[in-house]
């Protein structure tokens, strides 16, 4: 594909150059309509900005862009009607377009193709599709963070435990920690921006490498397609990839980003944890244990990282040694990427819907937030600013005093006084007072704490700003 110099001579568009037809294992390798058809309104829209150009600058007539424009909308009404029928000798989707439009107009069509190559041509549908599939990003993206918000807002005071190391560690609020999420999506979304804001250029009128010798207007085409500007090398524009690649890296930094939910939903949908409840909408059962209720949606989405951050290296690794400009072997550049990009929208559809379906076990999630001592920290920080005590120094006496409870038996809450003044007689019994989890998340009120006022402010200022955002879009 892409190629202006491939052998194919049983396909009449090639001139007069050739006279063998390739072998069957050449049209094999060579032939990437099977996978490069979705770019088929990509294609048509920069054909039609391509021809409009074409007529505005004199070098085609009024009169065949007028009948190229309504053969390409009849091409267009063709393939959303599914009734369009894409031939593999015609090899790409380009050749296909092109003899379609050649069956309906005659000979107009071959003006089309004037000041242009189809290197600068898929330069373009590719960049056009990668930049409507960021769109479709973000606006699904801010849907899950609107999703994650919401319950967030719910539970603002609904207590669990924080890990570190997989172990407790302090307690904090389970819509603490789906705030967390809202922000690892928000810098993704500013990833993919900034990939947009960077691919935003129009490569069309490069041609084959070299730009050329007609009298072609680049800004008016530019505009038509919505870029900013044309691209400024021709070199460059013909054999950059730089747009898929870094799209492709901002989607595996997301997707690791749904793959650590995903583990979380896992991990506390299995019994030993018990946090949430997922419907019968997001799990499945076992053909041989009734009991079985598996997160096979949250599975699947923690293995897509794989598949998609396998893309990216697919691609990183066709560009590493290709000299300016084009080679066949950026044909490789689409098919990783169209599946790249398909299982990252089907992995946001996925988490957006787990995340509005969950519901947390609210009394397990504070029962195991009460245990393995997650209220230590609290006490060691009433002994710094109650008694004064230096934070090393507090942080030893607690963790005698942690010793004493484990012990015993219980937790931090229900040792006696007594049993703590035997380590540190300064303290009283207003050391209570910070033991208990609901204290202990009532107290982290520095900003992005885990108090409840701070999340309920947080997810409601998220919630604003997302349905802003909906609203404009």
């Amino acid at each position: 594909m892409d190629n202006d110099s491939a052998n194919n001579s049983a396909n009449k568009m090639w001139g007069g150059r050739f006279s063998m037809s390739p072998a069957q294992i050449m049209e094999e390798i060579n032939a990437s309509i099977d996978f490069d058809k979705v770019l088929a309104p990509q294609d048509i829209r920069g054909s039609k900005a391509h021809a409009a150009m074409l007529a505005a600058q004199g070098i085609i007539s009024k009169e065949d862009e007028a009948s190229i424009q309504a053969g390409l909308d009849q091409i267009m009404a063709e393939i959303e009607a599914g009734t369009f029928k894409f031939s593999r000798s015609l090899e790409d989707v380009h050749m296909n377009v092109e003899a379609r439009l050649k069956d309906i107009i005659g000979a107009p069509a071959g003006r089309l193709h004037t000041a242009r190559s189809r290197n600068d041509q898929v330069a373009l549908d590719f960049r056009l599709y990668v930049r409507d599939r960021i769109d479709e990003f973000d606006s699904a993206l801010a849907g899950l963070q609107l999703a994650l918000a919401r319950k967030a807002e719910v539970h603002a005071e609904t207590i669990m435990p924080g890990f570190t190391h997989l172990q407790p560690a302090q307690p904090v609020t389970f819509g603490h920690h789906l705030l967390a999420y809202v922000e690892m999506l928000s810098r993704d979304r500013g990833r993919l921006r900034d990939a947009r804001a960077r691919l935003n250029e129009c490569p069309l009128g490069a041609a084959a490498l070299a730009g050329t010798s007609f009298p072609i207007d680049r800004e008016m085409t530019a505009r038509a397609l919505g870029f900013d500007r044309p691209t400024a090398n021709s070199l460059d524009s013909v054999s950059d990839r730089d747009f898929a690649l870094e799209t492709l890296s901002a989607a595996s930094i997301a997707a690791m980003h749904l793959s650590r939910l995903a583990e979380e939903i896992v991990i506390w949908m299995t019994p030993q944890f018990g946090f949430i409840r997922l419907s019968d909408r997001f799990t499945t059962g076992s053909s041989i244990m009734p009991q079985k209720r598996n997160p096979d949606a949250a599975e699947l989405i923690r293995a897509k990282v794989g598949r998609i951050a396998a893309a990216f290296q697919s691609l990183l690794m066709v560009m590493k040694g290709l000299p300016l400009t084009y080679s066949k072997d950026m044909q490789e550049d689409k098919e990783v990427t169209f599946d790249a990009l398909d299982n990252f929208a089907l992995v946001i559809a996925a988490m957006t819907g787990m995340v509005e379906d969950m519901e947390p076990n609210i009394e397990a999630m504070r029962r195991a937030a009460s245990s393995g001592y997650s209220t230590a920290t609290d006490l060691a920080d009433w002994l710094v600013q109650r008694l004064g005590v230096p934070f090393r120094e507090a942080h030893h006496i607690t963790g005698r005093i942690v010793a004493e409870a484990e012990r015993r038996g219980v937790e931090l809450e229900h040792l006696p006084l007594e049993a703590m003044q035997a380590i540190e007689p300064r303290i009283t019994a207003d050391v209570y007072s910070v033991l208990s989890v609901e204290n202990s998340v009532r107290s982290r009120t520095s900003y992005g704490g885990t108090a409840p006022h701070n999340v309920r402010e947080m997810a409601r200022l998220w919630i604003n700003r997302l349905g802003e955002n909906q609203m404009r879009g």
